[in-house]
């Protein structure tokens, strides 16, 4: 007998042990990885049966958020036929919850750049379940947030204005005007995630074309795939491809969000002329687009049955990425407070001692409580792993993170250095109300279409995470 054989016993022993560790990895593969009976045409399977006839549950879904965005477009309607004095606006918080909306969705937008092109840098492998859903979810919030510049200025038809073209009135865009830097900013970003996006989806399009059965199947997919035929020579210039874009997307995640904060920080506004909106915005916008993909990933999970694919462990990797930005984000807060009162500015100090104490401190420890407190609960792995609870916990920072938008904005021009400005009588109206509905009906229209028609979550990605298949020694 060699030195490594076992006796009969302990060799049953092991193998019951090696039986029972399988199954458990089965229930709850660990470090993200796939469940070890996975094979390539399963993953396959899986994945590609989300794509399959809709089911009652979606189109009640997507029904309901239809009425939901009908509802929307006649509030807008009716702003646009009446003025936007039916949207509630009263000087000087003029921009109110309409800038407050643009700030937010491009926010949502960013988490897809971070997971798709940052992580993917930095070969954290945790992502690849999950990017897909985070890339479309970075086209869909641009797609929202460039709606809302269009509705503030309340001639929507004059937008293209503010593209520099020669014309023969003479007109030509303001380029020291933050939202004509806010125009080049989101459409460089919508024009380089689109990119992304499609050429990820390269690969798992031309799976799902040799899969489709319907002529409008197979020419959508086929026009998406790009001919793609899996042989060595695509899948090398699709690496280098992918790995181009990230590199190039990854200083967008930076910047986008710190032209967009520059839109507040160039004004002389007390509560806004501060240097540290450039990062306080970019992490927030992570904070909050993380808490989304969490949001998403827990309902998909469900109603497609794919528990195995996007596992505990990857939901609790990405609860730990929104307790991270969340320090971030608190300590963002306690810096502003700090400067206010240790700054010279009597202005500033007043902005932010009326923030916690005056007619909108309610929003503003809204905010504080979502964005700080509630997020430590995931300090506890126990938390971080029940998904009724993390669900609850990103819903909140979403909630969070709206208001904090809302209180730099609002509750700002309603401290401004004139006592005329103070404690003026701003509500939030219906119209405004239901357009803020309308629009999250809009990009929620576009994800229930898109998690039926492409592949939401990675197949050629997560088949690199499959052991390599061997052909069984001949006896």
């Amino acid at each position: 007998m060699s030195e490594t054989a076992l006796p009969p016993a302990a060799g049953g022993a092991r193998a019951a042990l090696e039986a029972a560790a399988a199954r458990a990895a089965e229930r709850e593969p660990s470090g993200g990885r796939l469940p070890p009976s996975t094979t390539a045409s399963s993953l396959n399977a899986d994945v590609l049966r989300m794509l399959g006839r809709p089911g009652a549950l979606w189109v009640a879904a997507l029904a309901l958020d239809l009425l939901v965005l009908v509802i929307g477009g006649l509030a807008l309607r009716n702003e646009i036929v009446l003025g936007l004095g039916v949207g509630g606006w009263t000087r000087p918080a003029m921009w109110a919850s309409y800038i407050t909306n643009f700030v937010f969705w491009v926010g949502i937008a960013h988490c897809g750049t971070l997971v798709s092109a940052i992580l993917f840098l930095f070969r954290s492998h945790f992502r690849r379940a999950v990017y897909r859903t985070a890339e479309a979810m970075t086209v869909f919030g641009v797609l929202t947030a460039g709606l809302f510049p269009l509705v503030h200025t309340g001639r929507p038809w004059f937008g293209y204005w503010l593209v520099p073209y020669p014309n023969q009135r003479g007109f030509w865009p303001n380029f020291r005007s933050p939202l004509e830097w806010d125009v080049f900013a989101v459409t460089t970003y919508l024009t380089l995630s689109t990119m992304f996006f499609f050429v990820g989806l390269i690969p798992d399009v031309a799976a799902a074309r040799d899969r489709a059965r319907g002529r409008v199947a197979r020419t959508l997919y086929g026009a998406l795939s790009f001919g793609w035929t899996g042989s060595n020579t695509q899948w090398k210039h699709f690496s280098g491809a992918y790995l181009y874009f990230a590199a190039l997307c990854t200083p967008l995640v930076l910047s986008v969000h710190s032209v967009v904060s520059w839109d507040f920080a160039m004004a002389q506004v007390p509560g806004w002329h501060s240097t540290i909106f450039a990062p306080y915005f970019v992490a927030g916008a992570i904070f909050s687009g993380v808490a989304l993909v969490i949001n998403l990933f827990i309902v998909i999970r469900k109603a497609f049955h794919v528990e195995h694919l996007v596992t505990i462990d990857h939901m609790e990797k990405l609860a730990k990425l929104v307790l991270l930005t969340s320090t971030i984000v608190g300590y963002s807060y306690l810096t502003e407070f700090f400067m206010a009162w240790f700054g010279p500015s009597n202005a500033e100090r007043a902005v932010f001692l009326d923030r916690v104490t005056g007619h909108w401190a309610w929003a503003a420890w809204t905010m504080y409580g979502c964005n700080v407190f509630v997020p430590l609960l995931l300090w506890f792995k126990r938390v971080r792993r029940n998904m009724a609870v993390l669900f609850a916990v990103a819903l909140l920072v979403n909630v969070g993170m709206w208001f904090e938008r809302f209180v730099i904005i609002v509750q700002s021009l309603s401290r401004s250095f004139e006592p005329y400005t103070w404690n003026v009588g701003y509500h939030i109206s219906m119209t405004e109300i239901a357009v803020t509905a309308g629009a999250f009906a809009w990009f929620f229209m576009f994800f229930l279409v898109f998690v039926k028609v492409l592949p939401a979550i990675p197949i050629a990605e997560l088949k690199e995470t499959l052991p390599v298949p061997k052909r069984e020694a001949a006896a």
